[in-house]
């Protein structure tokens, strides 16, 4: 695997967004508008509500790490989809390139990109509503990691079956995130999900990654059982979207599919 080559195609995506504002505005204004709204209504809950009473804030970061969640996702989609869009999938499968290094490059860049939109709406958080993630302590690193690594899993499975099916895939990259919010349990306990859905939502790393922020922000008690959880379901399924990228990728160059995603 080689760093130059990585590092080559982290530049070309990083030029596309240093040299268009409308990309830049685009990466910072959704998550903005996002922590601004939650973050009303998270006031509107601290006000009136018994739950939230002694926790400034609990809504608002819960929404704020879904939203590092999701443009995490929506980010390494949006890399693939670009070189698609530009007709370059063809040029960047022909390169010296390994599939590693597409992988990993997209990966480093979509991190960038969703901390060039991210940092800005967090920093207003904190003079706007006076809520801060670091009040998570240590355990916020692995929570973010946890988070990452989910969307990068999201993003990879996406990412296969825009290889495998083309450009008309492409819906389920904004779809799959929504889909799977509802038994994230993001904004409320597992114990609200109907009994037989509740095993369904706890063998994903989300469950165990917001039932540990409302752990540590309401009880101010870090469970790490359910950070070792997260963490643990990750690599199952991170392993799981690189398996079928990887065979994704390889069912279409037998059938000659990558000719036409490309076009």
């Amino acid at each position: 695997m080689s760093i130059k080559r990585i590092l080559s195609l982290m530049l070309r995506h990083l030029y596309l967004i240093k040299g268009s504002v409308p990309r830049i505005i685009d990466l910072i204004y959704w998550p903005t508008v996002q922590i601004i709204l939650w973050g009303f209504v998270s006031k509107f809950f601290t006000m009136h509500s018994t739950y939230f009473n002694n926790t400034a804030g609990i809504i608002l970061s819960a929404a704020i790490l879904y939203d590092f969640l999701f443009r995490s996702s929506i980010s390494y989609n949006m890399l693939f989809l670009e070189e698609i869009w530009s007709r370059n999938l063809i040029n960047l499968f022909v390169s010296p390139l390994k599939i590693g290094e597409i992988v990993t490059a997209l990966t480093c860049t979509a991190l960038l990109r969703t901390l060039i939109g991210l940092v800005p709406a967090v920093l207003i958080a904190i003079p706007l509503f006076g809520i801060s993630l670091l009040k998570l302590g240590i355990p916020l690193i692995l929570l973010l990691l946890s988070l990452y690594l989910f969307g990068i899993t999201l993003g990879l499975l996406v990412t296969s079956g825009l290889v495998r099916y083309g450009p008309s895939f492409e819906n389920i990259a904004w779809a799959s995130l929504f889909f799977i919010a509802p038994i994230g349990c993001i904004y409320y306990p597992v114990e609200i999900l109907p009994t037989w859905l509740q095993p369904i939502a706890l063998a994903l790393p989300l469950a165990h990654i917001f039932e540990e922020t409302r752990s540590i922000l309401i009880n101010g008690v870090v469970n790490f059982s359910n950070i070792y959880h997260a963490l643990m379901l990750n690599v199952i399924y991170l392993s799981v979207a690189l398996f079928t990228f990887y065979q994704s990728f390889k069912s279409a160059k037998i059938k000659g599919s990558l000719v036409n995603v490309g076009e």
